[in-house]
């Protein structure tokens, strides 16, 4: 079986650039699909012309590199950064709603809330006792900043 992959080229291009499409898929940077796509483009070259070791190696590198460099920012604003970026309107989510507080909160040290049914790690500027009601001022990550809301 091994012998058999190792003496055609086109499937052994193929079987690593279906590896590297898999390991995109786990490994964050947006970069490893480009090469993926070198090597089906060497497997596709390897079915058609069968070029020696050193030209397939060329064309993966060449065809890897300048897809690299050609596609990734027009891709990346196509499906990750687009017109409609709506990341604002997560954090509208948050901000200006009302949660209720389930333990007290002072400077300096976090305590609870509840927002649409799930508890938040909060911080304030000031002392907030806990079942009051406050006002989400930002969110980061997990944590929520919050005052009370009659102040």
């Amino acid at each position: 079986m091994i012998n058999f992959i190792l003496s055609t080229p086109e499937l052994l291009w193929f079987l690593l650039g279906l590896i590297l499409f898999l390991l995109e898929l786990i490994l964050p940077g947006f970069v490893i699909f480009f090469f993926g796509v070198g090597a089906w483009t060497t497997a596709f070259v390897c079915l058609l012309f069968n070029p020696g070791v050193d030209i397939q190696i060329l064309i993966f590198a060449l065809t890897s590199v300048l897809s690299l460099v050609a596609l990734r920012r027009m891709i990346q604003k196509k499906f990750f950064y687009g017109k409609n970026d709506n990341s604002h309107l997560i954090e509208d989510e948050f901000t200006g709603k009302e949660a209720i507080t389930l333990s007290e909160i002072k400077p300096g040290k976090k305590g609870k809330v509840e927002f649409k049914g799930t508890v938040w790690t909060a911080e304030s500027d000031t002392d907030i006792d806990e079942g009051e009601t406050v006002i989400i001022i930002s969110k980061d990550n997990f944590n929520l900043k919050v005052k009370p809301k009659n102040k």
